[in-house]
C-alpha cells in the first residue's frame, strides 16, 4: 500500500517510539487532537514504517499518558522484544471513524496538498501545502509551502481565510501585504539602500 493510499485511507493517532518498561508497552508522540479518545476505543491499526508491509489490526489492551505522550499496551505484546518489532509503526483509524468536527474545524492532514490561493491583489496559486507545524500554546499553526529552494510559512489564522474547498482541494485565504516575500533575498537597490544606510550611520557615530 502506498504512502498516498493509506493517507487516505487512514487517520494517524500516534507514532510508536520505543518500549516503556517490560511487559510489552511503548511509548508514542501523539498525532490526534483527541488523546482522551484512546479511552474509547479498543481497536485500531498498526501501520510499518515508510509503508513496507500491510496494515494490521491491533487490541489496545490499556494506556496512559505520560509527559505529553501516551504509553500503549497492546493485547499479545506482552515482552520488550514483541514491542521492540512495533518500534516506528504507526497507531491508526479508518478515516471514517475519526471524531466528528464542527462546521468552522478542520483536520489538520486535510490542509495538506490544498493549493493555497492568496486572493490578495489578485488571485496567486503560491503551491501545494506541503506540511502543517503545530502552533504551541495560542500560535497558530503554520502551513508549509516552498517558496524558490526557500520554505514559506503561513499562519493558518481565520482572519485570513476567505474559503476551503476540501474536495477541489483549494484553499483560498486573503495575507497580508508582504508576507509572501519575507523570505525573498534582497534585490540591488534594497542592498544599496542598506549599505548606504549602513554608511550614514558610521558617518554620524563619527561626528
Amino acid at each position: 500500500m502506498s504512502a498516498e493510499d493509506r493517507d487516505r485511507e487512514f487517520v494517524l493517532l500516534a507514532h510508536l517510539i520505543r518500549t516503556q518498561g517490560r511487559h510489552g508497552e511503548l511509548i508514542a508522540d501523539i498525532l490526534t487532537d483527541f488523546p482522551e479518545r484512546f479511552a474509547e476505543r479498543r481497536n485500531v491499526w498498526l501501520l510499518p514504517p515508510a509503508a513496507k508491509g500491510a496494515p494490521r489490526e491491533a487490541e489496545l489492551e490499556r494506556h496512559w499518558l505520560h509527559k505529553r505522550r501516551v504509553v500503549l499496551k497492546f493485547v499479545g505484546v506482552d515482552s520488550i522484544s514483541d514491542a521492540t518489532l512495533l518500534s516506528g509503526w504507526q497507531v491508526a483509524i479508518p478515516r471514517e471513524q475519526r471524531a466528528w468536527l464542527s462546521d468552522d474545524a478542520v483536520y489538520v492532514a486535510d490542509l495538506i496538498g490544498c493549493h493555497l490561493i492568496d486572493e490578495t491583489g489578485g488571485a496567486v496559486d503560491l503551491g501545494p501545502v506541503l506540511d502543517v507545524e503545530r502552533g504551541a500554546g495560542n500560535a497558530p499553526d503554520m502551513l508549509v509551502l516552498k517558496s524558490g529552494e526557500d520554505e514559506l510559512l503561513i499562519p493558518f489564522a481565520k482572519a485570513y481565510l476567505v474559503s476551503l474547498d476540501l474536495d477541489a482541494r483549494v484553499l483560498r485565504m486573503r495575507l497580508p501585504a508582504g508576507l509572501t516575500t519575507i523570505n525573498a533575498p534582497i534585490t540591488e537597490e534594497e542592498r544599496a539602500a542598506q549599505q548606504q544606510a549602513s554608511e550614514d550611520d558610521g558617518a554620524d557615530d563619527a561626528l
